[in-house]
């Protein structure tokens, strides 16, 4: 499937690998596909997103927090024994690297050739994107059908945080779909 990827979607994919890589996932999801998605600034569906705000460390800030959800730690019973949660989070990140206070991400080792398996909403959202593209009549699978495919799956990571950066999903879906549209 990914022979039909063009370059810039293929480098998305491949950079999706190296941040789920660099936070110790042993799997990509979607939000390290939206990632990935902006290590390609010169497409001009992320441009769309580059244009609207969105930036690749600040995405990544905002990923991260997500990631932390869940964690059990609760900032403000601890503070109240006189644990600060913010320097033991440091701490532990310094140590062992960022996100391993995070009990949503799948840890794990990868396999001996470095890859990352595709979680399941990464695998959902290719298959989106594999879907915009044929709906298109596109021969190939653009930087802009993986967005789209993104902001096709249901309220998850990649939704929440082009929210979080004050971007309309419904209003950037129209904006990629008229930038692909000018691309064909």
């Amino acid at each position: 499937m990914l022979e039909r990827f063009t370059t810039a979607a293929r480098g998305a994919v491949t950079a999706a690998q190296d941040e789920a890589r660099a936070l110790h996932d042993a799997a990509i999801g979607p939000e390290h596909l939206l990632l990935g998605l902006l290590h390609a600034p010169d497409d001009p569906a992320v441009r769309v997103l580059l244009d609207s705000g969105m930036e690749l460390a600040a995405a990544r800030a905002t990923a991260a927090a997500l990631g932390e959800e869940g964690t059990g730690l609760d900032a403000d019973a601890l503070e109240a024994i006189g644990i600060d949660l913010e320097t033991v989070r440091e701490t532990v990140e310094a140590a062992f690297g960022t996100g391993a206070l995070s009990a949503q991400r799948p840890r794990g080792r990868t396999s001996g050739s470095g890859r990352v398996r595709f979680g399941p909403g990464a695998k959902k959202a290719l298959e989106l994107a594999v879907r915009q593209a044929i709906g298109a009549h596109s021969r190939q699978i653009r930087a802009g059908h993986l967005l789209l495919g993104l902001l096709d799956l249901p309220d998850g990571r990649p939704l929440r945080i082009i929210r979080a950066h004050g971007l309309d999903p419904d209003a950037l879906r129209r904006h990629v779909t008229a930038t692909l549209s000018e691309a064909a």
